[in-house]
């Protein structure tokens, strides 16, 4: 079995962003940098499908040379090869141009399973996975919490709304892209980490896989207004009532009965 898992470098949530010069992106000096937490679950599943039928596990990611480090995190979790599409201008690219250079890389490979996240930390449009799936002209199945394989036949369960678990059975190949809680994740050990260093990472200029142009620009982008503190009001019932009618007379000018 071919397994392909696709993964992106972001950075730390509790970083302090701040819009870039050009006001289209976020400025990058001085992230700290790590997997995608969806891309994780994504990888784990992959390399239990590889314990389990002994198959043969790509993983690859979009990126400058900076994103072979999370890759390395990757290959010691027990991906056999690192696929690094070089691209520093990743960051301009909508999801139909990341899902294009994907499905480009993997047209000629014959994988049986695709995995993905179900959408990126930072940008979080939950596209990539269905396109490249829709490019390939294989099935895709979403937010998936569960993963079993039985033949050729994947059944999982599907996280929808409001916590309501889905049945669905595909029969390979297929992509998926992976909800929180499908797994456990593992952490790489001393001697896994080790062994990564000498697994193969092939780099591959994005000109030599990007076949279409761009459909969607980011003209410009802003962080939130910051909003006022919040005011705690103290006493009994009856002067808080009060002081909360006043408050809501002096800020929104409307009479309270």
């Amino acid at each position: 079995m071919k397994i392909l898992v696709c993964i992106k470098q972001v950075p730390d949530m509790e970083s302090r962003f701040k819009v870039d010069s050009a006001g289209t992106w976020y400025d990058t000096t001085e992230l700290v940098w790590r997997m995608n937490e969806y891309d994780e679950y994504g990888v784990e599943q992959a390399v239990q499908l590889k314990e389990q039928t002994g198959g043969d596990l790509t993983v690859l990611c979009i990126g400058p040379d900076r994103v072979k480090e999370t890759m390395k995190k990757a290959l010691a979790m027990g991906c056999d090869r690192g696929a690094h599409v070089n691209d520093p201008d990743y960051a301009t690219r909508d999801p139909f141009e990341i899902g294009a250079i994907i499905a480009e890389y993997a047209s000629d490979k014959g994988f049986d399973v695709i995995f993905t996240g179900m959408q990126s930390q930072d940008r979080g449009s939950a596209q990539v996975g269905v396109l490249v799936s829709e490019l390939l002209g294989i099935p895709a199945v979403t937010t998936i919490v569960d993963f079993v394989l039985e033949g050729s036949t994947v059944n999982v369960k599907r996280e929808l709304e409001g916590g309501i678990k889905a049945k669905v059975s595909v029969t390979l190949p297929a992509l998926f892209t992976c909800q929180l809680g499908l797994n456990t994740p593992r952490y790489p050990t001393l001697p896994n980490i080790m062994k990564a260093k000498k697994k193969e990472l092939l780099s591959i200029p994005v000109q030599d896989l990007l076949k279409v142009a761009f459909r969607l620009e980011t003209v410009s982008m802003q962080l939130p207004e910051k909003k006022g503190g919040g005011l705690v009001l103290e006493g009994d019932a009856g002067e808080l009532a009060d002081k909360l009618i006043t408050i809501l007379k002096e800020k929104t000018g409307v009479l309270a009965k």
